[in-house]
């Protein structure tokens, strides 16, 4: 099943985790590679692609996984939890209707 991870970061952590982005992302391009990602990408902190100094303020990510529980162990050991760049994690199980 589908399960969209929605992250909200703690304020003031773009140095952590730029940091830990290069392992994030080589976790999700591994569920990328399985066809278990749907999509994945960060919430700026301001109306823009590249919000420099403002950073960000959490994450979307759309995954597959044979449980909620699974889905949730997963998104709780993001190099992003590890690095202290998250205060919040939610799993929630998603239905894909379009496209």
């Amino acid at each position: 099943m589908w399960y969209a991870v929605i992250t909200e970061d703690h304020k003031d952590t773009l140095d952590k985790r730029m940091t830990a982005r290069a392992d994030h992302v080589a976790r999700l391009k591994a569920l990328c590679n399985e066809g278990r990602l749907l999509v994945a990408g960060p919430h700026p902190a301001v109306d823009s692609p590249d919000p420099g100094a403002a950073g960000f303020t959490g994450s979307l990510m759309i995954v597959d996984f044979p449980s909620r529980d699974e889905a949730q162990a997963w998104a709780d050991n993001d190099p992003y939890v590890t690095a202290g760049v998250i205060r919040k994690v939610s799993v929630k199980p998603f239905n894909r209707v379009l496209p």
